[in-house]
């Protein structure tokens, strides 16, 4: 059964057995808040009602718990590390529909000694501009699935985020010599990838 997280919540990467989790799909979802005179129950069945918010995942590799430069960055315009261990599935648009909205394949085994955490981060693109914010944005959710399909935990974000324009959704950490999650929910004003990213250097 998988271990549904409270925030600050950490977990270790481990399967029932001992061994530890190789590789890993972290997703990670939200859908458009309805508007209070949206049609209820349905409507948010069938996606009507909503704002049409583009939420950007990304994911930022640290040495030291430092960001060292934008090749560690991945996200929509890097879907891929260079080490070949973290690999992003694709943009979604909308955030419309069940489900994860955005994937990240990690392979915990290839992950280069020198990274110890592994940062997952999720912003509105063009924010400010568009006049949007993460109150805007209901269900969100970052939950990490085993090799088999199988959900491992899942941590929902169910504060409210008014105003906020980024959110750290979790971490992956190593922590003498194992994997762990670490349940984050940390939402900020920054505006944009690059603003987030600064968090880290």
């Amino acid at each position: 059964m998988a271990v549904n997280l409270q925030k600050g919540q950490k977990v270790n990467l481990k399967k029932d057995s001992g061994e530890a989790l190789g590789r890993v799909c972290v997703g990670l979802g939200w859908d458009p808040a309805e508007e209070k005179k949206s049609g209820g129950f349905f409507s948010s069945m069938f996606g009507g009602g909503g704002a049409d918010i583009d939420c950007d995942a990304s994911v930022f590799m640290l040495q030291g718990g430092k960001l060292m430069g934008s090749e560690d960055i991945v996200y929509f315009g890097n879907l891929a590390h260079s080490s070949g261990s973290v690999r992003h599935m694709g943009d979604n648009l909308t955030g419309d529909g069940d489900g994860d909205d955005e994937q990240v394949i990690v392979d915990l085994s290839k992950v280069p000694q020198k990274y110890d955490k592994i940062v997952f981060v999720v912003n509105i693109y063009k924010a400010a501009e568009r006049k949007q914010h993460f109150g805007m944005i209901a269900n969100a959710f970052i939950r990490i699935v085993d090799d088999k399909g199988k959900e491992f935990c899942k941590f929902n974000l169910s504060e409210k985020y008014d105003a906020m324009t980024a959110l750290v959704f979790g971490e992956i950490y190593r922590h003498n010599g194992e994997w762990k999650f670490n349940a984050i929910g940390q939402p900020t004003k920054d505006e944009g990838l690059e603003g987030l990213a600064r968090r880290y250097m």
